[in-house]
């Protein structure tokens, strides 16, 4: 008898403490996610799994709000950890990429090269015919697609409308980088080559197998992509992903590693219009100064970025399968950039406050 009741003892406490442990917080899926194509729909990942600092997220959306951001996201492999939207914005409002657009184009390009359509290494004037500028003839044929690819044509930066008489030669293709927009004269190569215009190639090939929204608005000073929050998003999980969406490779692997690193070795931060940080020095644009040390000091050293005017960004973190996009006006309006700002090195500190 004595035995029974002590059988009946503990039985009864491990009931009372299955009754009152905390659960233990689930494993987070690691499995690569795609939203689908079509629909709103997109899986979700709390932050407690993750085991973030809960704590820090307020810190971090008042950074966000007060620094005149409208919407910010982080996916972990594919999944939504955060989406948070300012100062009137919502997740159907669509917004500039400024230069942060440029990956688009590059992309693009690449895609075109895999399907045969051009090669990177040839001339641009074999896609968009000679006399494209205002240099000489044996300047112009030193320019290739991979020359408009990394900022290093040689053309006159400081003149960006892009219209011929300012496409003048300051230095031999590949021997200056120097940010500016004649990169644009990419989407003529695009299309040249395609024998359509750039936004359908562009819409076919890339926007419609991911299924982004969004719209390009064609300038001579500047060409613009604007899309929701979530199209920005899902560009990102298509280079987190190496080109590959779902069981389709949109764009292949060996030209986004090429992309990624570093393309010439005057400003080793920068790949193919996108920005590489972890690298031992970097240009910004509009000089022509070499600092050193990392793109962004306390971000993850394998980070790469599209950087767009007035802190438009898309951070893909290949370590942590992570993607982070901000959108919005400038956090400083007295003081609006092209791409590289302070913005980075302090929205960084307090996503480290969180994630680590």
């Amino acid at each position: 008898m004595k035995n029974t009741s002590l059988i009946l003892s503990a039985i009864l406490l491990l009931v009372s403490c299955s009754k009152h442990s905390d659960p233990e917080p689930m494993n987070p899926d690691t499995s690569m996610y795609f939203p689908a194509n079509t629909g709103t729909a997109w899986e979700t990942t709390a932050a407690t799994q993750l085991n973030w600092n809960t704590g820090a997220i307020a810190d971090l959306k008042t950074f966000l709000a007060q620094k005149n951001t409208k919407s910010f996201m982080i996916l972990v492999n594919g999944r939504i950890v955060m989406e948070e939207y300012f100062n009137g914005h919502n997740a159907a409002a669509e917004w500039e990429w400024n230069s942060a657009g440029k990956t688009l184009v590059a992309t693009t390009t690449g895609i075109a090269q895999q399907e045969g359509l051009l090669n990177i290494n040839n001339k641009a004037s074999n896609y968009i015919g000679t006399a494209w500028t205002n240099m000489p003839l044996e300047k112009e044929n030193l320019i290739t697609v991979r020359h408009l690819l990394t900022m290093t044509s040689g053309i006159d930066d400081t003149k960006q409308l892009v219209i011929k008489p300012n496409l003048t030669y300051v230095a031999d293709a590949g021997t200056r980088w120097a940010y500016g927009n004649v990169f644009q004269k990419l989407i003529d190569v695009v299309a040249g080559a395609s024998n359509k215009s750039f936004e359908s190639y562009f819409n076919e090939k890339l926007k419609n197998k991911i299924g982004m929204d969004g719209f390009w608005n064609f300038g001579t000073i500047f060409t613009i992509y604007h899309s929701t929050t979530r199209s920005m998003a899902r560009f990102g999980l298509l280079a987190l992903n190496k080109g590959k969406w779902k069981n389709e490779q949109v764009i292949n692997e060996a030209f986004l590693n090429e992309s990624w690193s570093t393309s010439q070795n005057i400003n080793p931060s920068y790949g193919y219009l996108w920005w590489l940080n972890g690298k031992s020095k970097f240009m910004i644009p509009g000089e022509q100064t070499v600092y050193n040390g990392f793109l962004v000091p306390n971000a993850p050293a394998d980070m790469y970025a599209a950087m767009g005017a007035n802190d438009q960004r898309i951070y893909i973190v290949p370590g942590k399968n992570m993607v982070i996009v901000r959108m919005g006006n400038a956090s400083d309006p007295n003081n609006p950039n092209f791409a590289v700002s302070g913005f980075d090195h302090d929205l960084w500190a307090k996503i480290n406050a969180v994630i680590k």
